[in-house]
């Protein structure tokens, strides 16, 4: 692999004009799809197959009147006043006008009017889903009740869920990574040029993503996970190409034969990082959640992209730039003095790559014990879907959700429906008593509203509300409680849905679907390594680091989001439960981040070992030669990441946090003080490999061997580039 990526870097690098316009080409054809085709994207998060998604299913054919988005309106009288039907009247009868709305259920004949009669709430019924509603109907939704003077007024429901949207905040990241770019290279040039790269792979991923919306059902988080992931490989890829190039320059090499060496060698570890994150990104799919499937192939698809940009754009780009991408001091070289040293021994990396060697023992055991301990409140997890409980203080949505806990209990905003069916419209009224006799009669049921039935009586709506709130513990346990009581019931099939128990189902099932997920990604970094590092040890040490970088990283996303521990410095203003994909999409991005940092920390001891270095003196090596670019990576691909905490939007925000704080876990602690103590405890073990297994296993020649084997580096140097 590491000569066909030379000889694609030298190819690129001498073709730079062809290879710039390509890509241009390549962007307006992407701009123009997404311009033309670009599809508005969901907020419905669901899972065909299961009870409430099959209960949404019946209503759509057989209650269709039923089957459209909701809205609420929450109306408060002044305290110590009570609200009449002539006062709130007038807000009904606007709701009823909105565009698309069927119907709009007075609260005093709904008898939604709470105990002492200072609030009341008004049923909004639209004819289209939620997907479907405009934002011009949004608006004469959020209008309705606006004339209606001394009353409160608040409007909530399905329609009004907040989507986000990429603003402002995402550039903190951005600017943070330039930063780190020039202090790294010591060259505008170079910074530029990374990150503009990077930008390139991402515009392309992003409007090919649009481009395909109108065709492909788009949960609306899935354009901002493509862009936090695009940015931060696309940045830490190019890094690791740039630096290997100034590398050869450095040493005297020639433009073009630096920039084929560079390609062929970073390239081929950028190569197997891509795909490692590609790999698990595209395995998301063996949790049979389609919306959770679609944002792993979005999010793959950016990395692709990333790291094609990487191995083409990127050499073309070099060519551009000349010996610029070099610090001033060793651009002013004497091209006929002797090479200048890339790395001296004394550096920092090589410092701390002797630090951990002589404290080993108790970095191994303070590291372990250390990540051991965050992980702890992973005991305490839990998942559900996003609800208005947890949207930022003052949307409209939150204030909504608010006022109806104030006037009636949490219960009212995770209303539950229970969807009677029969052949009959005899048979559905005899099981519609039963059913609501039982669900009555259940634990944690507050109330049961009298009965909607269909045109044809077959299909009757049982609003069924919980004492508890929709992410409430208590509340799952009401709604298995219920779905076990009518499940003898005869003459009809019944079945529970709505949002709170959507969330709950999606819930429980990627909850199932995580600990397998977990083994596939386990062994597939096992199998991986030992292609790429031909040992078995090294797999196996790195699995078990992986696993105490999720345990970690969950710990304290669950202390701070669910817990609320100093939940203010990340600007969340309500704890709650983690939203229910959070963790097997971490699972499956940290996986592939990871090891991004063990090849290119590991391909560099193993590449000094295999030269006739002693194991020990290799491990000092590796860190020695590539901390700075580890470092720089884990800090830029951090600040990316962190930049989405800023974000309104909690689910944003906690993914954002969870894959910032999971890098620098990976990269700080485990793979840049863990792996080096583990290997210098191994030695030569480290490298072990059964002949058999040696035999079977192709070579993927990471290190880029038969590289310097087959096309030696030439002895005659010449000007650095020639542009």
């Amino acid at each position: 692999m590491a000569i066909l990526l030379y000889r694609l870097g030298r190819l690129s690098f001498r073709r730079r004009g062809r290879v710039l316009a390509l890509w241009l080409l390549l962007l307006a054809l992407l701009g123009g799809g997404a311009a033309a085709f670009m599809g508005p994207t969901t907020s419905k998060f669901s899972i065909p197959g299961t009870e409430s998604q099959k209960a949404l299913d019946s209503l759509s054919r057989e209650f269709p009147q039923a089957g459209g988005a909701t809205g609420t309106i929450v109306v408060a009288a002044p305290e110590g006043t009570k609200l009449t039907p002539s006062a709130v009247a007038p807000v009904t009868e606007e709701a009823g006008k909105v565009p698309g709305v069927l119907a709009a259920v007075d609260p005093f004949v709904s008898k939604a009017v709470s105990q002492d009669g200072r609030y009341a709430l008004i049923q909004v019924q639209f004819a289209s889903v939620t997907d479907d509603i405009t934002d011009a109907q949004r608006e004469a939704f959020r209008e309705a009740g606006s004339s209606v003077a001394d009353l409160r007024v608040e409007h909530g429901g399905e329609i009004m869920r907040g989507v986000p949207e990429i603003g402002s905040t995402e550039a903190i990241g951005v600017a943070v990574a330039a930063l780190v770019l020039v202090l790294t290279f010591g060259s505008l040039v170079a910074a530029g040029m990374t990150l503009l790269n990077a930008l390139v792979g991402v515009a392309a991923g992003m409007a090919g993503l649009f481009a395909l919306s109108s065709t492909v059902e788009l949960t609306s988080t899935a354009p901002i996970l493509a862009l936090m992931l695009g940015l931060a490989v696309g940045i830490d890829y190019a890094l690791f190409i740039t630096s290997r190039y100034r590398q050869y320059l450095a040493e005297g090499m020639e433009g073009e034969e630096a920039a084929g060496r560079a390609t062929g060698t970073a390239g081929s570890a950028v190569v197997f990082a891509g795909a490692t994150v590609v790999i698990a990104l595209a395995g998301l799919a063996v949790a049979g959640v389609p919306f959770l499937t679609v944002m792993g192939l979005a999010a793959a698809a950016t990395v692709a992209l990333a790291v094609l940009v990487s191995l083409t754009l990127l050499p073309a780009a070099l060519g551009f730039a000349g010996a610029r991408v070099l610090p001033r001091k060793l651009r002013t070289r004497d091209p006929a003095a002797a090479p200048a040293p890339v790395e001296a021994g004394t550096a920092f990396g090589f410092r701390w790559g002797r630090i951990v060697a002589s404290l080993r023992v108790p970095v191994l055991v303070l590291g372990v014990v250390g990540l051991g301990a965050l992980a702890l409140p992973v005991q305490d997890m839990r998942l559900s879907l996003p609800d208005a409980s947890t949207e930022a203080v003052g949307s409209p949505n939150r204030e909504a959700y608010d006022l109806t806990t104030e006037g009636f209990g949490e219960g009212f905003n995770g209303r539950l429906i229970a969807v009677v069916s029969g052949d009959s419209a005899q048979a559905t009224g005899a099981a519609v008593k039963e059913a609501a006799a039982l669900i009555t009669d259940t634990d944690g049921v507050l109330a049961v509203a009298a009965p909607q039935m269909n045109e044809n009586g077959t299909t009757a709506l049982l609003a069924v509300i919980p004492e508890t709130g929709p992410t409430d513990a208590a509340t799952e346990d009401t709604v298995h409680a219920v779905r076990d009581r009518v499940e003898d019931v005869k003459g009809a099939a019944i079945a529970l849905t709505g949002a709170t128990a959507i969330g709950i189902d999606v819930s429980e099932k990627l909850a199932a679907a995580l600990p397998v997920y977990l083994l596939l990604v386990v062994g597939l970094s096992i199998l991986l390594l030992m292609l790429v590092f031909r040992s078995i040890l090294v797999p196996v040490k790195a699995a078990l680091g992986f696993l105490l970088t999720i345990g970690a990283t969950f710990g304290i996303t669950v202390a701070i989001f669910q817990e609320g521990h100093l939940a203010e410095l990340v600007g969340l203003d309500t704890p709650g439960p983690l939203v229910s994909f959070l963790p097997i999409l971490l699972i499956g991005i940290l996986f592939g981040l990871a090891m991004d940092y063990e090849v290119f920390l590991v391909s560099r001891m193993r590449e000094d070992f295999v030269h006739g270095a002693d194991a020990r003196e290799a491990v000092v090596s590796g860190v020695g030669h590539n901390a700075r670019v580890v470092t720089a990576a884990a800090v830029i691909m951090t600040a990316v990441f962190g930049g989405f905490i800023f974000m309104h939007d909690p689910v944003i925000k906690s993914m954002g946090f969870a894959l910032a704080i999971g890098v620098l876990i990976d990269a700080f602690v485990v793979r840049m003080a863990l792996v080096p103590a583990v290997m210098h405890l191994m030695g030569r073990a480290a490298w072990w490999l059964p002949r058999a297994v040696d035999r079977v296993l192709p070579d993927l020649d990471i290190e880029g061997e038969q590289l310097q084997r087959r096309i030696p580096v030439p002895q005659q140097e010449s000007e650095l580039v020639k542009t």
